[in-house]
């Protein structure tokens, strides 16, 4: 008779992660993701939503790339920060493609966060002016300061905003950034990341002039908004998945709506391939809508498996 052995897997906890992978390393890694994905190295099932509502929802994310198998159980509660709690929990699993054997669990909160600064800032320099002086962040939660960092971890000093002024303060203190005077002072950047809950509009029919760049983080799953339906069809749109954002993201609406459909939509995914174009112009303006793929966790998990050797100190799980 068969007897299985229980097996050793190391977990990156939140410090872990961080010290496993720098905000520059999630950039190249997140990038070379959607390359990959773009010419089918790599797939993704589609997510899968258990919705709590009006609490909030669990998400099953899974993957497949690079010899690796992921699978993402994370949850999003707005909520729980009000109850010190974070908005968002869970696990990522890291399995070997090969034998199918487990072989790292890691925070996805920590994963989540890297990634989402990751996409933010990738599909701004890619998308934005090359002349662009200024990057602002709306909403300085944990994602927020993610994207904040990210900036400064490529050189920008970003100005930063929150409903929460002291939580802006802090955040621009982490990164080396400034706080805005006011919402509006952070939208007239030349590059604006918005990662708030979703549940108001921040860009509302008129708010984006010629030129701008914007990437909206924070409308990840249904009843998510941040951009007015009037202002999506009046720019020229991106996402990260054309199906997961048509049916979760800000996308969602204006494709509800009868605005927006398929060929209007470029995933960035082609536009790093070199297979569509992306900014046409100076003045054109542009909007990356992203709903958060697991491909990019499974970038950012298999970055940092590649320092596994380097972490003395991490703890194991029994399985």
């Amino acid at each position: 008779m068969l007897t299985l052995q229980a097996m050793e897997v190391p977990f990156f906890s939140a410090p872990d992660v961080e010290a496993a992978v720098s905000p520059a390393r999630a950039l190249d890694a997140v990038r070379a993701a959607f390359v990959a994905y773009a010419r089918a190295e790599w797939s993704m099932p589609p997510k899968v939503y258990v919705p709590a509502y009006p609490a909030g929802d669990f998400r099953a994310m899974p993957a497949l790339g690079g010899g690796h198998a992921l699978l993402k159980w994370v949850t999003s509660f707005p909520g729980n920060p009000a109850r010190g709690l974070p908005t968002v929990t869970g696990v990522v699993l890291l399995s070997d493609a090969s034998n199918g054997l487990l072989v790292a669990a890691l925070d996805a909160g920590a994963v989540t966060a890297l990634r989402t600064g990751a996409a933010a800032v990738l599909a701004a320099e890619t998308l934005g002016r090359d002349d662009a002086t200024s990057a602002s962040v709306i909403g300085a939660g944990v994602n927020g300061r993610a994207v904040a960092r990210t900036f400064a971890a490529v050189g920008w000093r970003p100005l930063l905003w929150d409903v929460d002024i002291e939580r802006a303060r802090a955040a621009a203190d982490e990164v080396g950034g400034e706080v805005a005077s006011a919402r509006d002072e952070a939208l007239g950047a030349d590059f604006v990341v918005t990662v708030t809950p979703g549940h108001e509009l921040v860009l509302r029919h008129g708010a984006l002039r010629p030129g701008q760049h914007v990437s909206l983080m924070g409308a990840d799953g249904p009843g998510k908004a941040e951009i007015a339906i009037e202002e999506l069809a009046r720019v020229r749109v991106f996402c990260d998945d054309w199906t997961q954002a048509s049916h979760n993201g800000d996308l969602m609406h204006a494709v509800e709506a009868g605005v927006v459909a398929r060929d209007d939509v470029i995933e960035l995914g082609a536009v790093l391939a070199g297979e569509a174009l992306g900014r046409t112009s100076a003045d054109e303006t542009t909007v990356f809508d992203s709903t958060g793929l697991a491909i990019q966790d499974l970038a950012v998990a298999r970055a940092a498996l590649e320092r596994l050797d380097e972490l003395s100190d991490l703890q194991t799980i029994r399985v």
